[in-house]
C-alpha cells in the first residue's frame, strides 16, 4: 500500500496513490489505524478505494503521511560523515563512536511539511542546504526492541528532506550542542508511506537496494543507494528505543546520503559551489519504490529578529 494524506477543497483525506493517482479512503480512519490493520483487511480496504474521489496527484496538496510526535535523524550513511568531516574541521575521518552505534539527534515536529509544499527560506541563513534521506515510520511504541524484532514495528517508509541552515549549524556545533536552528525551520516527509511488502522485490539482505536522487532546478545533484547504510533501520529502531520509548507514528531517519547534500560539495570544494539555494530554486528529491517530492524555496516569512547582547559575567567572579 502506498498511504497518503492530502488536502482538497480545504479538507484533509487519506487515500492510497495507484498509477499515479490518488483514490480516496472512507472517512474516519487514521494513518495508524490503516497501517495496522491485518494485511488481508487492509487489501480489502485499498480494492475499495476511489469511490468518492480519483484524481491526479498533481491536482491536490499533499500533506506530510505522518504526523509525529517525536522524530530522530540518524547520521548512517559512511560516505556522507567522513565527507562533512573534511570542513567541520577535520581531514575526513570518521569518528570512532560512529562505528559503535548509530548516533542520532532529535528534530522538530511541528515544522513538518508535504511533499509539494513551499519551503521559506530562513532569514537568518545564507547557505540554505537541502540533505537526501529516507525515514521509517513506527506502527506501534518500541521499548527495548531488538533489531529481530524491529520488523515487527515498522508501518512504511518515505522520503525525507532534512533542510538545513549551515552556516548557524557550524556555528551552534561549535559550542558543543547542537543542531538546533540549523535545522529547526522545516523538514520534508512525503510523498507517501510506502508499506514493506512494496519493497520486497528491492530487497538485499536487511537492507533495500533502492536508488536516490537530487536535483535542483532539473539538474542532477548527488545521489546514492538506500543499501549503503551502514547501519539498518532495525538497529536505528533497537538502539532509540534502548531505555526509552519510541512512540507509534514515530519518524526515523537514515540521515543524509552520501552526495546527497550541498555542504558534501562544498566540503570538497573547499568553497560555496554550487551556491546556496536561493528562493524560486526547485529542490526534487526521487527514491525507487518511494516516489518524489518536489519543494519550491520562497523568501523569507519577514525579517530576522535581533537577540540583543549577551551579558557577559566576568569568568573569576565564579
Amino acid at each position: 500500500m502506498k498511504l497518503v494524506r492530502y488536502r482538497h477543497n480545504k479538507f484533509e483525506h487519506l487515500g492510497v496513490v495507484r498509477h499515479g493517482r490518488i483514490l480516496s479512503l472512507p472517512e474516519g480512519l487514521s494513518v495508524l489505524q490503516v497501517l495496522n490493520l491485518p494485511r488481508a483487511d487492509r487489501d480489502y480496504l485499498e480494492g475499495q478505494a476511489g469511490k468518492y474521489f480519483n484524481a491526479p496527484i498533481e491536482s491536490v496538496e499533499l500533506l506530510p503521511p505522518v504526523d509525529p510526535k517525536g522524530m530522530r535523524d540518524f547520521v548512517t550513511f559512511e560516505g556522507h560523515i567522513a565527507g562533512m568531516k573534511k570542513s567541520e574541521p577535520g581531514d575526513g575521518t570518521v569518528p570512532a563512536h560512529w562505528y559503535e552505534a548509530p548516533v542520532f539527534y532529535f528534530m522538530n515536529p511541528h515544522t513538518v511539511i508535504g511533499g509539494n509544499a513551499d519551503i521559506a527560506k530562513p532569514a537568518y541563513t545564507d547557505s540554505l542546504d537541502y540533505e537526501l534521506e529516507v525515514a521509517v515510520i513506527l506502527k506501534k511504541p518500541a521499548v527495548n526492541v531488538s533489531p529481530e524484532e524491529a520488523p515487527d514495528y515498522i508501518a512504511g517508509y518515505c522520503i525525507m528532506n532534512d533542510w538545513s541552515a549551515r552556516d548557524v549549524q557550524k556555528k551552534e556545533m561549535s559550542v558543543g550542542l547542537g543542531p538546533s536552528k540549523g535545522k529547526d525551520f522545516a523538514t520534508t516527509l512525503g510523498p507517501w508511506i510506502t508499506t514493506p511488502d512494496e519493497l520486497e522485490e528491492f530487497r538485499d539482505g536487511d537492507r533495500y537496494a533502492l536508488e536516490m536522487s537530487v536535483s535542483v532546478n532539473g539538474v542532477r545533484m548527488g545521489g546514492d543507494n538506500l543499501a549503503h547504510m551502514g547501519w539498518s533501520f532495525e538497529q536505528m529502531i533497537s538502539h532509540a528505543s534502548r531505555s526509552s520509548y519510541v512512540g507509534a507514528g514515530d519518524v526515523l531517519a537514515s540521515g543524509t546520503a552520501h552526495s546527497g547534500s550541498l555542504a558534501e560539495h562544498w566540503s570538497k570544494n573547499k568553497s560555496q559551489t554550487p551556491p546556496a539555494l536561493q528562493p524560486g530554486d526547485i529542490v526534487e528529491m526521487t527514491v525507487t519504490g518511494l516516489g518524489t517530492i518536489r519543494n519550491r524555496v520562497v523568501a523569507p516569512k519577514g525579517a530576522d529578529v535581533s537577540l540583543g547582547p549577551v551579558k557577559r559575567v566576568a569568568l573569576e567572579d565564579h
